[in-house]
């Protein structure tokens, strides 16, 4: 241990704990077994309070992006009179405004609350996507996915932000993994749903697709409206938790070297010092390979089923089985990775499996192998997503640095669905080899490569801590300035 790793630990023992926070030990006294005890039954009642809401909310949130690929093979491009282009601009359109406001949103986030602020902006996404629903043409659905867009930003990294002020960094990883795994389950279920909906072809004068908007529209509005009860604040205000347990937290956080969401006021230095940091850029890089491809393979999954060969209704149930299993890997993966504190790896690792999918579907003429790779590319995609966030997050301190950061690594990464809703072209289909080209150098050069060249970075990063070649950063500062430096700390080891 260095000379200021032990001075650090000095301090925190006398509650001066590096800038963080000070609070009382409500356990103080306990045998560590009993303390273990009870913070395991608080992690639980975390679990129970957090988790299960915040995964319903993100399933509405990516059934709502997507389900215009269900709506499209139901017969909205033949009704409105779009054409293909048009089409792919309407997918484009959602991108640019929902990358464009994705960095400020986790400020907007601690600014208002989030009991106030996740709530607010499902209302309002819900009632966007109710109103396409009723848009005859071309301009109406441009405007409504520009808004949905829009509304929609704040919600995947805000919870990312909000769920990394509650637990300690490999505990994490899980958590968002089950979060993120909503979004497979929203693929299968968004399939059940259509084919189900699209029933209702004729009920008031409203063709399937129409409705498919408007029920799953008015579903988000509810369980937005209902938010308003459920959504706790961050640690130091949540209702739900008692003052010691509200204490026990925020301590939890302390000893893993976190700062709390409600002792740090915005300063554009933390904007600097994400800018500055390298970390930042290669977390852009990363998530630009997994988002990008994960829009093109959600957004298009239904159309690439159908010209297999299938009828509509069938193609939308075949899209189930992939996502059912890229739901139970995305688990996994964020259960190994807590357990083995390490991220680099899994990515590289999963991230392999989507190549050699797409490897498969750029040169398959056979509709099974084709249906092979689709498994093979989403047990690939879908692991890295929740893995690439955990992994930014445990490495970025400071809960306004961090919440800047992912909304720049996300907004980025989401930002590419521009390029996923121009890629596959009608006049490419059935095999879409523009597309399965496209998206092959994304996940080989972004994810891939990108994952390594982190992964290397932060390994050699943490041998020059280890060695002492960093503490000259902290010589010569008081305490609060060195509250400030965040993970550039020399007693700060970063998470492979």
């Amino acid at each position: 241990m260095t000379e200021f790793n032990t001075k650090t630990s000095s301090l925190d023992e006398k509650g001066e704990n590096g800038g963080f926070f000070e609070e009382t030990d409500p356990d103080a006294g306990l045998s560590d077994a009993e303390r273990d005890a009870i913070d395991k039954k608080l992690v639980r009642k975390l679990d129970m309070r957090l988790i299960p809401w915040l995964c319903l909310l993100y399933l509405a949130s990516f059934l709502d992006r997507t389900n215009i690929g269900n709506a499209k093979i139901e017969g909205l491009m033949d009704d409105l009179g779009m054409t293909s282009g048009q089409y792919n601009a309407c997918l484009t359109i959602f991108f640019v405004s929902y990358a464009l406001f994705e960095p400020i949103s986790n400020i907007l986030l601690k600014r208002m609350k989030p009991r106030i602020y996740i709530p607010l902006i499902m209302v309002l996404w819900g009632i966007c996507m109710t109103f396409m629903g009723f848009c005859h043409n071309f301009s109406g659905m441009m405007a409504a996915r520009w808004f949905l867009g829009l509304t929609e930003a704040g919600l995947f990294p805000g919870v990312n932000y909000y769920l990394s002020c509650w637990y300690k960094r490999r505990e994490f990883g899980i958590r968002a993994a089950i979060f993120f795994s909503a979004a497979a389950v929203s693929g299968s279920f968004g399939g059940l749903l259509a084919a189900a909906i699209s029933q209702m072809n004729g009920v008031g004068g409203k063709r399937g697709w129409a409705w498919i908007f408007i029920l799953e529209g008015l579903a988000t509005v509810l369980i937005g409206v209902i938010s308003f009860w459920v959504v706790a604040d961050f640690p130091e205000d949540a209702k739900f938790l008692s003052p010691e347990d509200r204490a026990r937290v925020l301590r939890r956080l302390r000893n893993d070297r976190q700062s709390s969401a409600g002792y740090e006021d915005f300063k554009m230095l933390y904007l600097w010092q994400s800018l500055k940091d390298w970390k930042t850029y290669t977390g852009m890089l990363i998530y630009m390979g997994v988002a990008g491809t994960l829009y093109a393979f959600s957004l298009f999954l239904p159309t690439i089923i159908k010209e297999m060969g299938y009828s509509a209704t069938r193609a939308q149930l075949l899209t189930v089985p992939p996502y059912a299993a890229a739901c139970i890997l995305t688990i996994l993966v964020g259960w190994w990775s807590d357990r083995s504190n390490r991220r680099g790896i899994f990515n590289i690792a999963t991230s392999l499996l989507a190549v050699v999918g797409f490897c498969i579907l750029l040169g398959s003429d056979s509709a099974a192998l084709s249906y092979v790779a689709v498994f093979l590319s989403a047990l690939g995609i879908y692991p890295c997503i929740s893995n690439t966030i955990t992994w930014v997050s445990n490495n970025v301190e400071g809960v306004y640095k961090r919440g800047v950061t992912l909304g720049f690594v996300i907004g980025w990464g989401n930002l590419n669905g521009v390029m996923s809703s121009n890629i596959y072209r009608r006049v490419d289909a059935p095999h879409y080899r523009l597309g399965h080209g496209v998206v092959l150098g994304y996940l080989s050069i972004c994810l891939l490569g990108g994952s390594v060249l982190n992964w290397a970075l932060l390994r050699r990063e943490n041998e020059k801590r280890r060695n002492g070649e960093r503490d000259a950063w902290v010589q010569g500062l008081d305490r609060k300035e060195v509250e400030y430096l965040g993970d550039q700390r020399p007693d700060f080891l970063y998470t492979l």
